[in-house]
This record gives structure tokens, sequence and C-alpha cells, in this order.
């Protein structure tokens, strides 16, 4: 396999398709090498299979506004590869979904599944509907047409979406909804990220942060560090930032910084426990605002318009909000500014000088499929609770997460160690997953 040659094919087909192209060259640029190493994946052509969805779901989603107008939005399901399990992936709604954002995410949770341990195959969905300053009713009728046009394509055996950016809790449950109504069967393993009341799992909001945060503990352990006391910055307010935030806290780090489209607050002394709290109250508020958390707490937090949370020093950076948010102009910025840590919490949430940068100076990153997987392998565990009519407590919930992250943190070691003891995180999360995906689809034949 020639990286090079494999890329140009697919840039010649998918000329426009930019995330998607990016998402894919991070990953034959890692594997490259061990793949050649494999006659027999290269006799079954597995890269050239492996970088095409096995299929896309496209619809047109028709809804009513608080005023009587009609509106339309698209809708999407990529179904990336099921080799190692059913479909599993979030639902994002955004004004920017575009199918070569989603064909990147359901590539990377192909392999981000892998890493998890867990039986689950790759998607991902969404819609460009744009949730900023909808009404509840609202965002009400427009799940209940996504999931009219979506609800034929899954199910707790074939593909089980989630929750991502502009979809949570809320969006679950009214989606959920109208699946049960359409199917007339009570389906709990349908839709992971669902309230507990009705077969969700104790610390799935969270989940993705608190592990995130476990990795980045291992990753710290790794180097002979300690994240007590370290000054942390973050991006974004939802479920992601808050849970990384919770956890950031809980462990002894410092978070100095939160940002939004809007720009940062500074809060010199630390993220307070009610400052975390009323970050899910600016997520529901649908106003996406990160001021309005300076205009709660005058006193602890110092708003700057236009500014990112990367433009304040730190030790740890944690991108937790969108993909392509931290720039290799922001990763200089950090460095000059004492930090030496990134890792992502968002998907692909550095670009790729950054994340260069990052390496050739020598300090600590790695990428969001190791280091977010806690939500989508919490999602499993949702999942394994549906199957079984269960519910495990949160220490339970807790512990095997913390297991789950110590073991993705053990792949990575395993498969990016250089000649002089340090890891690569990203060459050996690729290769990790990779190598987990690409025996499953040999064994299965040429399908």
């Amino acid at each position: 396999m020639k990286t090079t040659e494999i890329m140009a094919r697919l840039q010649a087909k998918y000329p426009t398709e930019k995330e998607y192209l990016q998402a894919v060259q991070e990953v034959l640029e890692s594997i490259e090498e061990v793949y050649n190493q494999h006659p027999e994946f290269e006799k079954a052509k597995i890269v050239e299979r492996l970088v095409e969805p096995d299929r896309i779901f496209t619809f047109r989603v028709t809804w009513i506004d608080d005023n009587g107008e009609v509106q339309t939005n698209l809708g999407y399901r990529v179904q990336f590869n099921s080799a190692i399990g059913p479909y599993k992936g979030g639902l994002r709604f955004h004004k920017a979904v575009t199918p070569s954002m989603l064909k990147f995410l359901g590539f990377e949770q192909t392999f981000k599944n892998a890493l998890t341990t867990l039986p689950m195959g790759g998607a991902k969905g969404g819609s460009d509907f744009d949730p900023v300053g909808k009404s509840n009713a609202e965002i009400m009728r427009f799940c209940q047409a996504f999931m009219l046009e979506l609800w034929r394509c899954i199910g707790p055996d074939q593909d089980i979406p989630a929750g991502d950016v502009g979809v949570g809790g809320r969006e679950i449950g009214f989606l959920n909804g109208m699946y049960q109504k359409l199917a007339r069967e009570y389906h709990t393993g349908v839709l992971t990220g669902k309230g507990a009341t009705w077969g969700g799992s104790i610390l799935r909001p969270e989940a993705t942060g608190f592990g995130a945060l476990y990795f980045t503990q291992h990753l710290l352990e790794k180097a002979g560090k300690d994240i007590v006391g370290k000054k942390v910055a973050l991006s974004g307010f939802g479920n992601v930032a808050w849970g990384a935030a919770t956890k950031a806290r809980e462990l002894g780090a410092k978070v100095v910084a939160i940002s939004g489209p809007d720009g940062v607050c500074h809060i010199p002394e630390g993220i307070t426990p009610e400052m975390i709290d009323y970050m899910l109250d600016m997520r529901a508020s649908n106003r996406n605002k990160v001021e309005d958390m300076a205009v709660k707490f005058p006193d602890k937090a110092f708003f700057t318009a236009g500014k990112k949370a990367w433009s304040i020093p730190v030790d740890i950076a944690l991108p937790c909000a969108f993909q392509n948010e931290l720039s290799e102009d922001d990763a200089k910025e950090l460095v000059a500014n004492g930090c030496w840590c990134c890792c992502e919490v968002s998907n692909m949430g550095c670009q790729p000088g950054a994340i260069h940068y990052f390496q050739n100076n020598g300090i600590l990153f790695a990428p969001g499929k190791a280091v977010n997987a806690g939500g989508v392998a919490t999602s499993g565990l949702e999942m394994t609770q549906n199957a079984a009519h269960i519910s495990w407590s949160a220490q339970e919930v807790d512990d095997k997460l913390h297991w789950i992250m110590q073991s993705i943190h053990e792949q990575c070691v395993k498969y990016g160690t250089r000649p002089d003891g340090t890891v690569d995180y990203v060459k050996g999360a690729n290769i990790a997953g990779f190598m987990k995906v690409a025996e499953a689809m040999l064994e299965q034949g040429v399908i």
C-alpha cells in the first residue's frame, strides 16, 4: 500500500470532502508500515474497502416552526463499517453538517469503537438543522420528523445512534419517543444516551469527559507527571466539556478557561461546582454564548470576545467542541504560554499543522479516537444493560469505564512506543484500531 496513491484516487473522487480526506490521510500515514507487513491485507484490498462507507442514507426532513412556516433540512446516516459489531455512532445537529463531515466522523468512529474492546462498528449521522435559537417545541417537531425518515434504517442489532454536537438527552428523548411510536415495539437499546428512568445508563452524560480525563491521567503517569494543581483550558460548554470540567476538578486540576463561538471566559481561581452546573443551563438555553458565564459570575469569570480558550496560559489544553478547532497558530500560542500537553476530547479537534507542531516540539499529544472513546464505550455498556434488562450502579459503570480507558491507553503504548521510549499516541491509536477491524474484515471474506 502506498498512501500517496490511495489519497490521490480519493482526492480525485471526492475533491470537496476536506474533513473526510484529512481523517483518512492521518490514519493511512500511521498504518502504512504495519499494513505492508501483512500481504494478506493487500491481497484482500482491506484499505480500499475500509475507506469507503458501507452505505449512506440521505433524506429530506420537513417540519413546521412556531410561526407555522414550513422548514426543510437534510438528514443523513453514514453506516461506515460493521466488521466487529452493529453500527454505532452519534447524531449531530449543526448548520455546518455535510456528508464530508459525517464520513470523517463515521470513519474515525470505526477505529474508536474498535479501541473500546466492545463489539461495535462505526457510523455517524445528523442534519444541517441549527438548534440555536429554537424552542423546545421546534426541536421536538424536528426530531420527530427526522426519526420518521430514519427509523427503518436503525435497530438494536443493526444500527444504534447516540447523541453528539447539538443532540443531548432532550433530543434523544424526542427521537426515541417517535421511534417507539413508529415501530410499535419497546426497544430500549435502539438509541443510547437515554434518560435514567427509561433505559439510560448512569454516568452516560458525563462519560466522554470523564473518560477523557482518565486517559489524560494515564498519559501523564506514563510521562512521569501528575494532574494535581495543573491549569487546564477547555473549549465548549456542552455535555463533553461539562464532564471534562467536572472530572478535572475532582482529580485536582484547575480549569481556568472555557470558550464558545463568541469568545473565552478566563476563570483565574478555577471553575467552581456552581459554575460547572451552570454550563448545563448555558447549553440548554440554545444561545450558544459563553459570555453568559461571566454575566452569571461577574466576580469569578472574565469574558473576552473573539478569543479562544487557547489564548489563556495553561499546562493542559482540552479541545472539547468541534473538529479542527485548534489551529497551528493556536498551538504556537499555547506552547509559547507554557502548555506542555494537549488531549483531543472533540473528534479531530486539532488541525494537522497543530498536531505536527505539538509533536515536533515535544508536547504530549493524544488523538480524539483514543481520548474521547469513553462516551461510546459507556453507550456500549448502556446497550449491554438494555439487552440484559438490568441497571448497574454508578460505581459499576465507572469501574468499567476506568478499565476501558486504561486498556485503550495500553493499546496506544503497545503500538506507538518509539525507540527512545516516548509514545506516539496518534500512531498507536490508529494501528491498534485498524488491526482489529482489518483482521475481522479478512476473516469474514470479501463482502
